[in-house]
Order: C-alpha cells, then sequence, then structure tokens
C-alpha cells in the first residue's frame, strides 16, 4: 500500500509501506531497492506497481544510487543507459518527473516550491543528517529559483528517537553537529533521533511547512527496517510537481 499525502498546489508526495508487491521473504513484499539481494525482476515489478498506483510513469521515476554522503545532482530526466550517480539529494524543475528515495530506517525527505516548480528528495540517515545532505538539497532548490518561506517539507517512516540506540561517544559527536538529534531510547540508552535532526535544520533554514511521518520502522511491521531484520527490503518516497515537461 501507498500512503499518499495531500497535494500542496500541484506538488505531490508519497511513502509506501512493505505491502502489495511481489518480491519473496526477507524481501515480502514491495520491495523497491535494487541493491539489497531481490530478484531484479521482482524489483522491476515492484517499481511499475507502485508508479501505476501513483498514477506515474515507471520511466520517468528517478532512482538514486545512495551512500549516505551530502551531494546532490540536479536532474533534467531519466538516466536511460547512464550510470546511476552516487549521490543522496536530486533536484529538478522538471514537472511530471519523479523523484524517489530509498530507505529502511534513515530519514525519506521530500521538498518541494510549486510556484517556483521545484522538487527535491533526499536520504537522510545519521551520518547524512551530520554532513548537511538536506541543508544541501535546499540550497540546491534556492540556486533553481525556491524560496524556503514557500518550500513545503514532508518527512515519513523512518527509525524514532526511542529506538535508536547508538554508542554514547557516537550520540556525543552527532549532537554536537545537531543537538536536536539527541535522543535516548525506550529503555534508557543513548539514542540518535534523525527525524528530529531533520527538522531542526528545516527549522533554521526558514522553511516553516513541515510535517514528519508517524511510523517508526522499527516498531511497524508494516515496514522494512534494517535496524530490526538486518536482510530486508527498502522502502520508498516520492515526490513530483503535476504537469509534464519532455522529455
Amino acid at each position: 500500500m501507498i500512503d499518499r499525502l495531500e497535494p500542496v498546489s500541484g506538488a505531490h508526495f508519497a511513502f509506501t509501506d512493505r505491502w502489495g508487491g511481489v518480491s519473496a521473504v526477507p524481501y515480502e513484499e514491495l520491495n523497491l531497492g535494487g541493491a539489497v539481494g531481490d530478484d531484479p525482476e521482482a524489483v522491476r515489478a515492484n517499481r511499475a506497481r507502485a508508479a501505476g498506483e501513483l498514477g506515474l510513469d515507471p520511466g520517468r521515476v528517478v532512482w538514486m544510487n545512495q551512500v549516505h554522503g551530502s551531494d546532490v545532482t540536479v536532474v533534467e530526466g531519466p538516466w536511460g543507459d547512464r550510470p546511476v550517480p552516487e549521490v543522496d539529494a536530486i533536484v529538478t524543475t522538471r514537472r511530471g518527473l519523479a523523484l524517489a528515495v530509498l530507505t529502511a530506517d534513515c530519514t525519506p525527505v521530500l521538498l518541494a516550491d510549486p510556484v517556483a516548480g521545484v522538487v527535491a528528495a533526499a536520504h537522510a540517515g545519521r551520518p547524512g543528517m551530520v554532513a548537511g545532505v538536506v541543508p544541501a538539497a535546499v540550497r540546491a532548490m534556492i540556486e533553481l529559483g525556491a524560496d524556503p518561506a514557500r518550500i513545503t517539507a514532508r518527512t515519513g517512516p523512518a527509525v524514532c528517537g526511542r529506538c535508536y540506540e547508538v554508542p554514547e561517544a557516537m550520540r556525543a559527536e552527532v549532537a554536537a553537529v545537531e543537538p536536536a538529534a539527541f535522543a535516548e531510547t525506550s529503555w534508557g540508552t543513548p539514542a540518535v533521533d534523525v527525524t528530529a535532526g531533520v527538522h531542526a535544520q528545516l527549522e533554521r533554514l526558514g522553511i516553516r511547512d513541515r510535517r514528519a511521518g508517524e511510523v517508526c520502522t522499527r516498531e511497524s511491521g508494516d515496514h522494512f527496517s534494517y535496524r530490526r531484520d538486518r536482510t530486508t527490503g527498502r522502502l520508498a518516497g516520492y515526490v513530483w510537481l503535476d504537469g509534464y515537461d519532455g522529455p
């Protein structure tokens, strides 16, 4: 199933769960990640199903080769035969071109300024949040005419601060960069809240229209979680603008 959020002035946002696809255990069912060991044919079928449910052409969904960094690229169309770049955020001004981000505990970040006609998708795990992938994506949007005061930000299913246990030294390192990410697990040990860190960054950038998803992937059996299961599938977040700009 897909959680399609309320559109904002022609900007669309959606997040998947794990159901409604064709992948077998341990990737059941709607695995959209192509680099986790699943059957490539099943992944292609799942991506086509998800796109179809959203009213999108699967060939006009742009994916990333995510590496937990802060690099951003502006895209004008599908990759085609070109190598998929190693980036953790993509930005476009092309209407009808959907941007996708894969996660299984990390925070998927979808951004849109419908007035400027600019959207972005970012993959914010702990390393990417610390490295500033979300501010980098917003800067790229601004260079294309976006105004932070007009940007809508939506974050989706991710591991919550009550469940993302880390060593004390790691929590201190993260909090030194982003204090809002300081957290404690429900069992009283050091933790990191990546989504809280992302929203603090967005607030400092002047983005007021922000909403966070309520699903913790580690707690939800309806979502993939790497921290819970290790070998598992990937969820996807999608953002796009109404209309069509070729190619």
